[in-house]
């Protein structure tokens, strides 16, 4: 009896049928979360390149304008970034036009604009915030920054939170001193 039970043992220790389900069993599951948190991270990679392209487009547009801008301008510029952007995220812009200043040794605001008051306007006393993100300037040179904050929800819980993507493009108008916006004084 002990003589047959060794042998049973023996037997099931040597039989390898079924061990290939077993494992596939076990790698099923690791396999698909990798799939999934490959496909999420890569639509989070592809969104973030997408928006900070679109943000350097608008930036780039605005700074080929010639003319006093319209007041419905930035908000033009916003639906361009929604069709760019071609998704079900939400899309925040603001633009404004900055100078350096020599005799106040400080960046001043020469206006800012968010559509729907989506963001706070920059004005001379929160530009300062943002200097060190402005680079260095002569005195009474104007740029353009162009900020934007779009919304990513990743389409599978594969540990990314929601994310709100943010740009900040600065530019220098390129074919006059200054752009001005209606309503503004533009001295």
């Amino acid at each position: 009896m002990m003589k047959s039970l060794r042998n049973l043992l023996r037997r099931f220790g040597r039989d390898e049928s079924g061990v290939l389900m077993a494992e596939a069993i076990i790698v099923l599951p690791f396999m698909l979360w990798s799939y999934l948190a490959l496909f999420v991270y890569w639509d989070a990679f592809r969104s973030v390149n997408t928006a900070q392209k679109a943000a350097y487009t608008i930036s780039d547009m605005i700074s080929r304008e010639m003319v006093t801008l319209p007041t419905n301008y930035v908000t033009g510029m916003r639906d361009l970034m929604r069709y760019l952007i071609d998704g079900d995220q939400t899309v925040k812009i603001r633009v404004t036009s900055v100078t350096w200043s020599n005799a106040n040794s400080r960046f001043e605001v020469d206006w800012s604009r968010s559509p729907d008051g989506a963001m706070l306007p920059l004005t001379t006393g929160t530009i300062a915030n943002y200097a060190y993100r402005i680079p260095a300037m002569a005195d009474g040179d104007r740029v353009i920054i162009v900020e934007t904050e779009v919304s990513y929800h990743p389409a599978f819980d594969v540990g990314m939170n929601d994310e709100i993507m943010k740009q900040f493009v600065v530019t220098r108008p390129r074919f006059v001193p200054k752009l001005c916006m209606t309503g503004v004084t533009c001295s």
